[in-house]
């Protein structure tokens, strides 16, 4: 057989009729990620350059796009509002018990995430674009199970899985994490019919992500390192007081779920569109007050403290605290990783302001980002693997990673795993 014969023959079968429809979904899910990036970027400047100058502008622009978003949400994309990830664990649960999961993940949701997302943060919303890029790869990996030349081969549990890890490591641009995430929140496992599918839609997605916007870090390089024997009550002081205050912030987003009968949450229920410009005006209201301080993601600013060292106000990680939660009341889509790193990053830089720790300011600030994301999430390794990719430095990942465990294991004792608690909510409510 001529050579040409031979791989007609290899392209015609199962196997590699499988892999290239794997291929192209992972490919199209690292490019919709990227996408998102930029849209998302485009958008937090275009708010920063309009409202620059115009401190009325946001208590005008921000409750109307929340308003618009809202209503868009739940007029044409039901199930794109919040962060997504607890979609995907609820998704991935129910594709096992092979329930109806189109509510969950579907192209129409990627499409109102993406869309409703940036316009969002156009507004000034204080919200993330890593958790709904997890519910957009998962959507686009779903959609190319029908397409597999056999759908057993292959099942529609494990592509949502590969999928959400693919959006994390496309995100953030790192690998490791959304293998880590994919084992430590979505699926809980990796089982060996899983790890091959997995792993190749991780790193092709991170190829096409490194690709198109090169190796990158996240927020910079911090160059930090451990120091001196001080870095053991750095790590517990990190690790238990971020682990309160991220225990305490996932508790108040549960509370909507824990407490449904108060006032506050049937209103939000009849009247969703002006719940989410009520919401809007008091993110106005935190921005103002804190000078600008809680719009947006926080990329930039704590961008800029990362590579600078630039201080902030004593009262930034409140605003932030108190704006993201607002945000995520509000039903519009948006997640919640890159706020909480910038809490994390403000309570650092002001706990070493404060302590007057001059060089071992970077090292406080690394520490409380992990220790509040760690606590928010409870997934630690995660957590330590994303602030891991930001360091420019080996000498901090025993200390990262102790941080994240410590306070971990602070923020469970207040309550219950905030994504695995929130999947439950999607996994009880029967499809729209």
């Amino acid at each position: 057989m001529t050579p040409l014969g031979v791989l007609r023959r290899r392209l015609s079968s199962v196997r590699w009729r499988t892999r290239i429809t794997l291929w192209a979904a992972a490919t199209l899910a690292g490019l919709l990620v990227v996408m998102f990036a930029r849209l998302a970027d485009l958008a937090l400047a275009t708010f920063a350059g309009i409202s620059a100058g115009r401190p009325w502008l946001p208590f005008v622009l921000t409750p109307a796009l929340g308003m618009l978003v809202v209503w868009l949400t739940t007029r044409y994309f039901a199930g794109s509002q919040g962060s997504g990830i607890p979609q995907v664990i609820a998704a991935t649960r129910l594709a096992q018990q092979h329930k109806p999961i189109g509510h969950l993940v579907s192209l129409r949701i990627a499409a109102g995430k993406i869309g409703l997302g940036c316009m969002a943060l156009l507004g000034g919303f204080s919200a993330g674009r890593e958790g709904p890029s997890v519910q957009v790869a998962a959507s686009v990996m779903h959609y190319f199970h029908r397409w597999l030349p056999h759908a057993r081969i292959i099942r529609a549990p494990d592509l949502i899985l590969a999928g959400g890890a693919a959006g994390i490591a496309a995100a953030f641009n790192t690998p490791l994490a959304g293998i880590a995430f994919a084992v430590e929140e979505l699926g809980r496992k990796l089982e060996t019919r899983t790890s091959g599918v997995l792993l190749s839609t991780i790193i092709l997605s991170g190829m096409v992500a490194i690709g198109l916007q090169g190796n990158y870090n996240y927020f910079g390089q911090l160059n930090a390192q451990d120091g001196h024997w001080q870095v053991v009550w750095l790590v517990l002081g990190a690790g238990v007081g971020c682990g309160l205050l991220g225990g305490l912030f996932s508790r108040l987003l549960l509370w909507p779920q824990r407490r449904p009968e108060l006032a506050l949450w049937r209103w939000r229920r009849a009247r969703p569109v002006w719940f989410a410009g009520a919401c809007g005006l008091l993110v106005a209201l935190l921005g103002w007050l804190s000078g600008g301080m809680s719009f947006g993601s926080g990329y930039g600013i704590t961008a800029q403290m990362v590579n600078s060292g630039a201080d902030l106000p004593w009262h930034a990680a409140l605003a932030r605290f108190l704006a993201t939660a607002v945000t995520y009341f509000s039903g519009i889509p948006g997640g919640i990783f890159a706020p909480s790193l910038a809490v994390g990053a403000a309570v650092g830089a002001n706990v070493a302001h404060w302590a007057g720790l001059g060089s071992q300011a970077l090292p406080v600030v690394a520490l409380c980002m992990v220790g509040f994301l760690a606590a928010v999430t409870q997934s630690p390794i995660t957590s330590a693997i994303i602030v891991m990719e930001m360091i420019d430095s080996h000498g901090m990942v025993i200390s990262l990673l102790a941080a994240a465990l410590i306070a971990r294991a602070v923020s469970s004792r207040l309550g219950p795993e905030l994504y695995q608690q929130l999947a439950h909510g999607f996994i009880k409510a029967p499809p729209p």
